[in-house]
This record gives structure tokens, sequence and C-alpha cells, in this order.
């Protein structure tokens, strides 16, 4: 998916300072706090006992639902084609984010806005039917949010829509199947603020990727998480907003305080920030923090190429003297 602050670029070298940093890893708890997309958790998945995922969005919510905590294989194959053969219907996401309803919102081509309503409420009656467990649930709704995001009709985020229909817009929307990983261990998933459930959690290591700048996530994806939710509101302006979660870590003035809340109430041995040098917390800052609590240090990945806009839209790296920082705490107990 195109995602402000994925780490999958850089995954290999943060799960490679993890490994250095803590040694053998396979009997430890991991917990993803800001997991976003989940792509540490579903790349440390086979390697650790447990995982803890937790995120605030929803959307986010069902892809760790999906790509974590589902751990039993299962066929898919013939519900999946029904999925994509279903007939369009003038349902929510048709009526107030396709252009031609009248609404002017251009998020979708009218083709695949009826279809995301077609295939979002077949789901929803599978689930309250019990045709589905709650496992594929989160598997086919996994599928359609993917697809979703192939054909929207952005440059990279749902804050604006293109006033006209790109071609990857264009395109039909197909559901592919999100496959998971299996290793039969049970894992957590949460949809929690992140300094209110990491009062009630423990474990060993504490990942955290927190929100760098103004950018908020609900608004940046609320898209997604209409999908994903499915429940009626009246959208607000003309990107069609929700109320949405506002993280303080978004705030100049709240950044540094939250996070050394949620550092000081963690209970985990060793805890790693991943956070960059255009950040609003400034790297002096976070060093007085971790150096609060016990042994730090801190690793750097240089040249990083920050994703700018979507690729059928020229999308562009800005490599300007972009750092990306891995800051590491050993906490003392």
């Amino acid at each position: 998916m195109n995602y402000i602050g994925s780490k999958n670029k850089l995954s290999d070298f943060i799960i490679s300072e993890i490994k250095n940093e803590v040694g053998e890893i396979k009997d430890k708890v991991f917990c993803e706090i800001f997991a976003g997309t989940g792509i540490i958790s579903r790349k440390i998945k086979l390697e650790v006992e447990k995982i803890i995922a937790n995120d605030i969005e929803y959307y986010s919510y069902v892809l760790l639902r999906n790509y974590i905590g589902n751990q039993i294989s299962f066929d898919y194959k013939k519900e999946l084609e029904e999925l994509n053969s279903s007939i369009g219907s003038e349902g929510f996401i048709f009526k107030n984010y396709c252009f031609s309803n009248g609404c002017e919102r251009n998020y979708f081509s009218d083709e695949n806005g009826k279809k995301i309503d077609a295939i979002r409420a077949k789901i929803e009656n599978w689930k309250a039917t019990k045709k589905i467990s709650d496992d594929k649930y989160f598997f086919y709704l996994t599928s359609l949010l993917e697809a979703a995001d192939k054909v929207a009709n952005t440059a990279s985020v749902y804050g604006a829509y293109l006033k006209h229909l790109k071609k990857t817009a264009r395109a039909n929307l197909n559901l592919e199947p999100a496959i998971f990983d299996v290793n039969g261990h049970q894992h957590e998933i949460f949809n929690e603020d992140a300094n209110e459930l990491i009062k009630k959690i423990e474990g060993d290591i504490l990942y955290l990727d927190p929100p760098y700048n103004h950018r908020q996530y609900g608004s940046n994806y609320h898209l997604l998480n209409t999908i994903a939710d499915y429940k009626y509101f009246k959208p607000r302006g003309k990107t069609g907003l929700p109320n949405y979660f506002r993280s303080k870590y978004c705030f100049k003035n709240n950044a540094a305080e939250v996070l050394e809340s949620l550092i000081q109430s963690a209970n985990f041995e060793y805890i790693f920030l991943s956070y960059n040098n255009e950040g609003i917390i400034d790297l002096e800052k976070i060093k007085k923090i971790f150096q609060s609590y016990g042994n730090y240090s801190v690793k750097q990945f240089n040249g990083y190429q920050r994703f700018k806009a979507d690729r059928d839209e020229n999308r562009k790296y800005i490599a300007k003297n972009t750092v990306e920082y891995l800051h590491i705490l050993k906490k003392r107990g």
C-alpha cells in the first residue's frame, strides 16, 4: 500500500539492529504499538514467541488482525471468486466518494465505488449469517482494503483526490488474497491509543514508530477507515472527512511529553524508536528522554529516500539529507 512512513525499505536494517542488541529472539514477546501496516511485525512474526500489535486506526487494526492475528490456513478461492464477481451497488462509497453521483468527490471511478459497496456489504452479510469465521472476515476485509487502495484516484493519501481519473483508477477493482504467515503461536491485536494500551501490556521488545510530524493518519487515510468500518455518517467538507482521532504525537507542543510518558509506563526491557531528522522532536530531546530510563544508544540509516507521491503520478523520492534514526534503550528494572 502507498503508506506514509512505511518501514518496508528499512525493515531489514531495523530487525538486524534489534537482533544485534537483544540477541536470540525466538522466546521473546515483541510489541509494535504504532503498527500501521504492521510491516515489522509481519517480517518478524515467524521468529518470535508472541507479537502484540496495535494501532489506533481501524483500517490498520483490520490489516493487523489478518496478517498477525490469523494463524490457521483456510480455503478461500471460491469465496474470493464470488466476491470478485459481485455486481456493483449504489451504496455509501458510491454515493459519497464518486464523482458521477453528484457529490463531486472523485476518489474512485463509479464502477469501482459500486463494486466496493457490493463487496463490503457481502462480507458483512457473510459474517452476520455466520457463513464465515472472524478470521476469514478480516482476511477478506484486508483483501478489499488493499484492492481499493490500488484503484484510488489520489496522488498517495486520501487527504485529496485528483480532478481526473488516472490510469490505475480506471482499472477494474480486483481482490487478491491477503496471504498471511502461519506459525501456530497466539498473538494479540489491539485497536487502542498506544499511551493507554502500554499501561496494560508487558513483554521483552517494544518497537515504536509514532507519527513524525503534523500529518494525522486519521485524515490522510480516512477513506480506508470508512470502508473498513462501513458505518453511516455525514461526510464533511470537500474531502468527505468523518470525525477522526487526532494524535498528540503530531503536535510539537505535546509530542515529547507523550513519548516520555509512554517510555516511563513501558514494562519492556528493550525499547526501539524509529524517528527521522525531519521529526518534530529533535535528536537531543529524544536522547535526553531515553537516557533518563536506562542505557541509550542510537543507530542511523543514511540516504533513506522518503516516500512522496504515487507511482502513476510520476512518483518521486526525496533524499534531501533524510536520516532515519533507530533509538535504542535497555530500560532499567
